[in-house]
């Protein structure tokens, strides 16, 4: 079958041809670049991406195929995928589908044949960038005019998009193969704390670690009232990730102030850590191409532990404008920005990564057994 050309054109007018992968058609969004060397599927999946476009460093993707247990939501969020070359074939005991059949399958629109290294530089230079997929009949002006309306994550609120529409009780646990790789678990802390999850686009990792850890797990919409959630009496309560603007989440953020004021245990995760840093008073702001990737090293200021870990955010807390009460607990090693902090006075910690990984490792999974110590 000879290869069907597409493009990828940015909004300043910059392309790169390549060839179409996934779903025929048209998509567009903010472009990111991960630097994970596996663990698409779990990227493609994690709700934080919705409104992106991911291009992958690593030179071969799907080499692994993708199956079920792999998810981490019930279908793939990301609006587009990059890649320098799209694997034929899918060798491996758990594949269930090749990457390119599920692409299709997920109606994802993606290009390959290209430059990603020349690409990864020009992300790095000018930033995250809005572009368009044209994996159909592409056409250079249509797809620069389409990168153009592209509206900019700064002040987006897209938690409404990807959260759950009704309250559920979560009970899956993860797999053996993260249990055996997972520090053994002291159960008695955690035995029957009933634990209440903000869904703003949380990871099923997320909620099977807290079930690893005996909790009773009930996952909430973004919108849900503080009063409904003590209404069913948490012992805690957890911020998930999430992507788009923290700033934009206006009703949340007054939602979390009265959780706040009801001194409840509370753990902030990504989006939840800035969303957390601005209802106790703290800002935000854009960074200039985020983090994104399984191999960012985090210094844990308490102990001088370095953690490498999994990260995927483009937005971070101003360090300059958090509150004393506020203690730092965690720095990023590659630019300094704040990775985690502590309230001094209530139960209440966050961290900036992802603790339950998927993908990634699992340095910084302790964070789970810390909070459910303060429950």
């Amino acid at each position: 079958m000879s290869a069907v050309p597409a493009l990828l054109a940015f909004a300043d007018g910059t392309l790169f041809w390549g060839e179409a992968i996934g779903f025929h058609g048209i998509t567009t969004g903010e472009v990111v670049f991960n630097t994970a060397m596996s663990g698409y599927q779990e990227v493609l999946t994690d709700p934080s991406y919705a409104g992106q476009m991911v291009m992958f460093t690593a030179p071969h993707i799907g080499n692994v195929g993708v199956n079920h247990a792999d998810r981490e939501s019930h279908r793939a969020w990301a609006t587009g995928v990059i890649v320098r070359e799209c694997s034929s074939i899918a060798s491996n005991w758990r594949s269930e589908q090749s990457f390119s059949d599920w692409l299709i399958e997920q109606k994802l629109v993606g290009i390959a044949g290209i430059d990603t290294r020349q690409l990864t530089i020009y992300l790095r230079e000018r930033g995250s960038q809005m572009a368009c997929i044209m994996a159909k009949d592409p056409n250079a002006t249509m797809a620069i005019n389409l990168a153009q309306e592209v509206p900019l994550m700064l002040g987006r609120d897209l938690t409404a998009e990807v959260s759950t529409r009704k309250i559920y009780e979560w009970t899956e646990g993860s797999s053996m193969l993260i249990r055996q790789h997972a520090k053994e678990i002291p159960k008695s802390q955690a035995n029957q704390k009933h634990l209440v999850v903000y869904d703003f686009g949380v990871k099923y990792a997320i909620l099977r670690q807290l079930v690893d850890r005996g909790c009773r797990v009930t996952v909430v919409p973004a919108l849900t009232p503080s009063k409904e959630v003590l209404a069913l009496k948490p012992d805690a309560v957890v911020l998930s990730n999430g992507p788009g603007d923290p700033d934009a989440c206006g009703q949340i953020i007054e939602e979390i102030r009265q959780l706040l004021s009801a001194e409840l245990p509370i753990l902030g995760i990504c989006l939840g850590h800035q969303l957390l840093a601005l209802a106790l008073g703290a800002q935000t702001f854009k960074m200039k191409f985020g983090h994104h990737g399984i191999n960012h090293p985090v210094k844990d200021l308490r102990n001088g532990r370095v953690q490498v870990t999994s990260q995927n955010h483009n937005f971070a807390v101003d360090e300059t404008t958090l509150p004393p009460e506020l203690q730092i607990t965690h720095r990023s090693l590659f630019d300094d920005t704040v990775q985690g902090f502590r309230h001094t006075n209530k139960p209440v910690m966050s961290v900036q990564g992802h603790p339950e990984a998927s993908p990634g490792p699992l340095d910084a999974n302790n964070i789970f057994d810390e909070f459910l110590e303060a429950v």
